[in-house]
């Protein structure tokens, strides 16, 4: 799907009217400044755009879609350009205007009383943590992007991450919000309220809409105690369904103690230690499986911290729930472990190519799809390696399905990667679960959502977007 053109005496009109809205610093045309945001994270997707904005507050948002409403011009909503799905990146048509977002990070006062926090739409992810932080606080979301994620993208996505297992998607870490929507009006729903029945909850309406209803441009933020003590462990296991054992084991014995999660094959580990020659493994023999957990507690709790900790450990080796497992001895040891973790991706992708898949399932049904998954798809495309890792506790594995040797990257993902994941999304749709889990839908997974998707659900879809945005020129070809 492309833009439509406008004529050239309505370009010229618009460009001269955006551009004095905006001023030298919010409007640019030039290709070298445009050309980082035209492609995504993945290299997968370049586009074109008229020009690039940069708004500076909700007031300039909302004047800029009023006037590329006028002029029928189509926008495509940006935060940090890391997303995984191309859902931020403009089509080929060079008609679309690319509205980014980073100028608006402003992050008002951290309240501690309530533990809530008001940011723009532009904050960093990595900045609000440094923010509350020095207030005694958390933001408890986190991801290997938190460099360059941000805040608004994060809620357009709905994110994940890491922490999930305990505190939920970024759903459950919004409080308020702002928008403007396709018409130029603005929502604000900024100020939190514990009930409120006036009818739908339209900020999470707009939380995991990938700007196809709205513009987000503030957020109201929960916040949690800042952790006192952490304790990180790794643990060698023989199986997925070992795992999956000892994760009902640490939900009984630590409850809300327990943060993280994450499970990582032996595969994962060996490209991750290949690819940083200064890593280490944590565990002095190699095993198929590895787990790690992150223990955590506020000051109340912080020194029972390490007690429960061995407990975990002792009664899962007496339960034969593991085969070997060490606990960090202190926090450089803890991120060492978790270095491991996030280099995952980066060190698959240097392998060579990959079809990357971000699914879920039933998180009671998570290893045995796995055990059923990855060796049937090894057996349909010969000379491929299935593998998956993340965040078993929420049923999200990052389901990867690695090329054969010598095979010409590019040719190969148009190819044969296509009928794989088609494979694949096909066997997560039979398991009723999801062919995006945390990642969004973008361009790259919008024709299986309209493949697979429930009739129900998509006619719902559409009928929303259509009443929100009859001109169609919020984000067109992304989600639907």
């Amino acid at each position: 799907m492309t833009s439509q053109t406008i004529d050239s005496t309505a370009k010229a009109e618009f460009m001269t009217a955006a551009a004095a809205l905006l001023g030298p610093k919010g409007f640019a045309t030039d290709p070298d400044v445009l050309a980082p945001w035209l492609t995504d994270w993945r290299g997968r997707y370049t586009g074109r755009a008229l020009a690039l904005a940069t708004p500076a507050d909700t007031a300039q948002v909302a004047a800029l879609v009023k006037l590329c409403g006028k002029y029928g011009v189509a926008i495509v909503p940006q935060g940090g350009n890391s997303g995984m799905c191309g859902g931020a990146t403009p089509d080929a048509s060079g008609h679309e205007l690319l509205i980014n977002m980073r100028r608006m990070d402003t992050i008002g006062p951290v309240d501690t009383a309530t533990r809530q926090v008001a940011c723009g739409a532009g904050v960093i992810l990595q900045t609000l943590h440094e923010a509350v932080a020095r207030q005694g606080l958390r933001f408890a979301l986190t991801l290997g992007g938190k460099g360059s994620a941000t805040i608004g993208g994060l809620i357009s996505t709905n994110a994940g991450g890491t922490q999930v297992l305990r505190h939920g998607s970024m759903r459950a870490q919004v409080l308020g919000l702002e928008a403007v929507l396709p018409d130029g009006s603005v929502l604000n729903q900024l100020v939190p309220l514990k009930k409120d029945n006036r009818g739908f909850d339209l900020k999470q309406l707009m939380i995991g809409s990938e700007g196809i209803l709205g513009i987000v441009t503030a957020a109201t933020l929960r916040l949690e105690p800042a952790v006192a003590a952490r304790a990180v462990l790794w643990v060698g296991l023989p199986s997925i369904q070992a795992a999956r054992t000892l994760l009902l084991h640490a939900q009984s014995l630590a409850d809300r103690a327990l943060e993280g999660f994450e499970v990582i094959p032996r595969h994962c580990l060996d490209a991750v230690l290949e690819y940083l020659p200064t890593a280490r493994a944590p565990l002095d023999e190699a095993h198929p499986w590895n787990v790690l957990i992150e223990l955590v507690a506020d000051a109340a709790a912080a020194d029972a911290l390490p007690e429960l900790a061995e407990r975990l450990l002792v009664s899962a080796f007496e339960a034969g729930l593991v085969s070997d497992a060490t606990i960090a001895a202190n926090d450089a040891q803890a991120e060492a472990f978790w270095w491991l973790r996030d280099s995952i991706s980066p060190a698959e992708r240097a392998k060579g190519p990959a079809m990357q898949h971000d699914i879920s399932v039933p998180v009671d049904r998570m290893a045995d799809f796995m055990d059923y998954a990855a060796p049937l798809m090894e057996r349909e495309f010969p000379g491929t390696t299935a593998l998956g890792f993340g965040h078993l506790g929420d049923g999200n594995i990052h389901f990867h399905i690695l090329a054969p040797t010598g095979v010409v990257p590019g040719e190969w993902e148009t190819g044969q990667g296509q009928a794989i994941s088609h494979r694949v999304n096909d066997l997560v749709t039979q398991w009723h679960g999801s062919i995006s889990a945390e990642h969004g839908i973008g361009q790259m997974k919008r024709d299986e959502l309209a493949r697979l998707g429930d009739p129900a659900a998509l006619h719902v879809l559409h009928a929303i977007k259509a009443a929100l945005d009859p001109q169609g020129l919020f984000n067109p070809g992304k989600l639907i």
